[in-house]
């Protein structure tokens, strides 16, 4: 069995990361930035319309809604000096639990590595410079002109293409209810990993919800997909929630 799970992670399987609170928590940073300018105009900027925003591009815009409740422009000043207070807070972060793990175990299995984002590439690739990781993704798909934001799974199946792998026999991890929409709907093993920001958020149709890429090896993520995979077990693979598998915490 084992030396059959080595034999597809060879042949054509990858591992494809979302970005913004997968690998680095900025989500975080980013609604503390929003809160305190809110919290400045006396008004409380609540985390389930945040919520809505985390893993797409568009919907919710906290700028507008500002205006709209204090009824009238605000100035574009406060703009940068929101900016300026989120990169400071970014700064801070380090790569989430189990992120550096799975890399390395991505090398030493020859696995290749890609990134599915709804964010600009922009945004992403500086920071990966920054954090010392660009080097470590063969292919990083962002949000742009022609790959819509998720959850329409473009971005992971442009990604898989970039990698030359099957979707079918890779896996994703995720931290919202967007992106493992995107990642299932591409066909791909979908790990999620929520944290205090995409808490509560339904995750139901991931594979697997943990807590954090601690509790499970890549080798182990790999082998469920090939596993998954097979003629004999495809459709057998439950969602995470009626598994009775830990849910967002």
């Amino acid at each position: 069995m084992a030396g059959a799970g080595a034999m597809i992670v060879s042949m054509a399987s990858g591992l494809v990361l979302d970005f913004d609170g997968t690998i680095l928590d900025t989500e975080g940073p980013l609604f503390r930035s929003w809160a305190e300018l809110w919290e400045d105009h006396g008004h409380e900027l609540a985390l389930v319309h945040w919520q809505q925003f985390i893993g797409t591009d568009g919907g919710f815009d906290p700028w507008r809604e500002l205006e709209h409740r204090v009824g009238g422009p605000l100035d574009r000043a406060l703009e940068h000096r929101r900016r300026h207070r989120r990169d400071e807070l970014i700064a801070r972060e380090r790569l989430r639990p189990g992120i550096e793990a799975w890399l390395v175990d991505a090398e030493r299995l020859k696995v290749p590595v890609g990134i599915a984002s709804s964010s600009p590439i922009s945004w992403v690739e500086p920071h990966l410079e920054r954090l010392g990781l660009r080097r470590r993704f063969v292919c990083v798909v962002c949000c742009d002109a022609v790959t819509p934001a998720k959850p329409d799974p473009t971005s992971y199946r442009l990604a898989c293409r970039g990698l030359g792998a099957a979707p079918e026999l890779s896996v994703a991890v995720e931290d919202s209810a967007h992106g493992v929409s995107a990642a299932v709907g591409a066909g791909l093993f979908t790990v999620a990993i929520p944290h205090r920001w995409t808490a509560g958020s339904d995750l139901s149709s991931a594979h697997r919800v943990l807590s954090s890429l601690e509790e499970m090896s890549l080798a182990a993520a790999l082998d469920a997909a090939g596993r998954r995979a097979r003629p004999e077990h495809r459709g057998q693979e439950t969602p995470a929630a009626l598994e009775g598998r830990p849910g967002p915490v």
